[in-house]
């Protein structure tokens, strides 16, 4: 660690969740924030305080930190630091190459880096050599895929010596995401019920298969394939939410199975539940409030449920910390980790530290 035993930690762009884990870096008693770098050219020149205060609220005035928002992928590779926190829009390897290379570690909420085997080979030999050349790690975690898939999980199936079948269904109410946009137009509910988007699934897929593949070799499950399909449901009533209205019979709530598959039966399974409303054509789906339910099948059958217990109106200011958080306490981990693609099942355990 560099400077008064500190982890000097670049942010690397502020959306929702990059702008959270910006506020806990400053906030954290082991972490300084040691550069900012923005893709909005309307934040370029701010202090990071700005930024925080901004965009994610705060009590009071957030001191300023001496750390200016800045668009130089040079200015930041050339910044002395322990970690880069990438959460930006889209991988670019390149500048991931370039951190790397001068010897910054990266943790990132982009799902490329969960199983370094199923990567593109090209991909992932640049990506090594730079880790090589600047002794460096990446890490890819978040809350899903993360959390629910790899850390939450291993330690469920340790307690299984016959394992049929794990099942995690994630939970997701849009009621209050008062964002018309996504909801409509991008994740495509209020419409009518068609054929799902196979370019979504696919989509979904890149990230969930990956991180369900780093557990299945870690734990030696083989599989053969791994598939993935999209469903929709017809709202039965029409029902208005922050986002506007979804008229009855038209995308209510949506499915993404992503499945991994042994001898045509499914292994490791994860369903991604996304509703507008609960009361669906599909009943048997059985949407319950947000969060997840993993169900184990075997010798050791478990049920394991996760809620996020807020209010609705805090929700959606809430939910960007699962994600932004647990990246922010990889930190220590993924700087002790010996160099090149880390992953869950490989490295030490995240923790958190709070004083």
């Amino acid at each position: 660690m560099a400077g008064e035993g500190k982890y000097r930690v670049i942010q690397w762009a502020t959306g929702n969740v990059g702008t959270r884990a910006m506020r806990a870096v400053v906030e954290h008693p082991d972490m300084e924030l040691a550069g900012l770098w923005v893709s909005n050219p309307d934040k370029a020149g701010l202090d990071a305080a700005r930024l925080v205060e901004r965009d994610v609220g705060y009590e009071g005035t957030c001191p300023d930190t001496g750390v200016i928002a800045s668009q130089s992928t040079a200015d930041m590779v050339a910044t002395s630091a322990d970690c880069v926190l990438y959460m930006r829009q889209g991988t670019d390897i390149d500048e991931l190459c370039q951190l790397l290379a001068s010897g910054k570690n990266v943790v990132t909420t982009r799902g490329d880096f969960h199983d370094p085997a199923s990567m593109d080979p090209e991909t992932r030999e640049r990506i090594e050599e730079a880790c090589a050349a600047g002794n460096s790690s990446i890490y890819s975690t978040g809350s899903s895929p993360g959390f629910i898939t790899e850390a939450m999980l291993l330690p469920i199936v340790s307690m299984s010596r016959q394992l049929d079948c794990v099942t995690i269904d994630e939970y997701a109410d849009m009621t209050s995401r008062n964002s018309p946009d996504l909801i409509f137009n991008i994740m495509g509910y209020g419409v009518s019920v068609g054929q799902f988007d196979q370019r979504r699934v696919d989509y979904v897929k890149h990230d969930f298969a990956a991180s369900l593949a780093q557990v299945a070799k870690a734990i030696g499950l083989e599989i053969d394939e791994w598939r993935a399909f999209g469903e929709l449901s017809g709202a039965n009533s029409t029902v208005q939410i922050a986002a506007g209205t979804i008229e009855a019979g038209t995308v209510g709530a949506q499915r993404i199975t992503i499945e991994g598959v042994k001898d045509g039966k499914p292994r490791l399974r994860f369903r991604a539940n996304w509703y507008c409303t609960t009361d669906i054509e599909h009943d048997d789906w059985n949407l319950r409030e947000s969060g997840w339910k993993v169900v184990v099948e075997g010798g050791t059958p478990m049920e394991v449920n996760i809620t996020f217990p807020v209010d609705e109106a805090t929700y959606p200011s809430v939910t960007p910390g699962f994600t932004a958080h647990r990246a922010v306490n990889a930190i220590p981990a993924v700087c002790a980790a010996a160099p090149g693609i880390r992953t869950t099942a490989d490295m030490e355990h995240v923790l958190a530290r709070f004083s």
